[in-house]
């Protein structure tokens, strides 16, 4: 399994990105599918997941800014990230969870940079 995102980027305070994650190599099977950030010296850290038949789950830090959307059946996701903080500056990454398995796959991750 092979996670590919895109759509990171430099942006000013307050702007706009949006991130993309397919899978590649086949249709799999996840349980589910979601977008971690790693800041400089900080832990990796949930941003957003979904899951089948639920609830979307965010960050405290990021509800109401950030929408996570995609079709987990087709391996695809996006976040829509709004009014972007310095603090959200961060690699981030896309992870699936293998159904069966409940194997972690990764992502190389995309850089986000919110800085004036």
């Amino acid at each position: 399994v092979r996670l590919i995102e895109s759509g990171g980027g430099l942006v000013q305070p307050g702007g706009s990105l949006r991130l993309s994650c397919a899978a590649s190599g086949g249709v799999f099977s996840f349980e589910s599918m979601g977008w971690y950030r790693e800041a400089p010296g900080k832990e990796r850290e949930l941003v957003a997941e979904i899951r089948p038949w639920s609830r979307s789950k965010y960050a405290d830090s990021v509800s109401g800014r950030f929408v996570i959307s995609g079709d987990i059946f087709k391996n695809t996701m996006n976040l829509q990230m709004d009014s972007l903080e310095p603090e959200d500056t961060a690699l981030y990454y896309c992870n699936a969870v293998g159904s069966a398995s409940g194997l972690n796959y990764w992502g190389k991750g995309t850089l986000v940079t919110v800085s004036s």
